[in-house]
């Protein structure tokens, strides 16, 4: 059994073509409809089925999944700029964020509301280095998204145990359990995909992660 997770990324001006005459809050309800039709055109794709909002039910705390796929995981993010689709035939419990590596943060005041101690800690002694805040912040984000329990569980309370250089690894929590993720700076983004895994001291099975642009 291959496991494979597929990362579809796309800029937004290719999926959302907006009207300047439009408002805000039409703008975002815009957006927000192209996403979920260029979501729902890339799964079809893959399932080779017609794909309509119909076909999607949303878990307990509000994760989407397709009602009658139930062996095929998904999760989708976007940023001001840039949208990610991760999906799997495999790979359980899925979870994908990007964030523009551009995007004007309040670096400090985030980390010490959103980081763990250690996290917090390593970060300073990094310098306050922005590519290791992206991979700590887009880890925990794609965690908690593939674990599906939205902000019931504080960002501060989850320690990822990113590394300053390498690119992926583990974390655990006894409210969501053990996840993978792998971390990838793909230049003008960072895109962290998670999933669940086990605690083992072999470390953990890497599946083979596809990334289309």
């Amino acid at each position: 059994m291959s496991k494979v997770i597929r990362v579809d990324v796309a800029t937004l001006e290719k999926i959302v073509g907006l009207s300047h005459g439009l408002d805000r809050r039409a703008k975002i309800q815009l957006q927000k409809q192209k996403i979920y039709q260029h979501r729902n055109q890339l799964l079809a794709q893959q399932l080779e089925t017609d794909i309509q909002q119909d076909a999607f039910s949303v878990t307990e705390y509000g994760k989407p999944y397709l009602t009658h796929f139930s062996g095929f995981h998904f999760n989708h993010s976007h940023s001001q700029k840039n949208y990610a689709l991760a999906s799997s035939r495999y790979m359980p419990d899925l979870g994908v964020d990007i964030e523009d590596l551009d995007r004007q943060v309040r670096f400090e005041a985030l980390a010490k509301h959103a980081f763990h101690a250690k996290e917090l800690q390593c970060w300073n002694e990094l310098q306050q280095d922005a590519e290791y805040w992206f991979k700590v912040w887009t880890t925990k984000e794609s965690v908690l998204k593939a674990a599906g329990l939205g902000v019931r569980l504080s960002l501060n309370e989850l320690q990822t145990n990113v590394h300053p250089i390498e690119n992926g690894g583990m974390c655990s929590h006894p409210m969501i359990g053990t996840f993978a993720y792998q971390n990838f700076n793909l230049g003008d983004v960072m895109l962290t995909v998670a999933w669940r895994s086990e605690a083992s001291c072999k470390g953990f099975n890497l599946p083979h992660i596809q990334i289309f642009k």
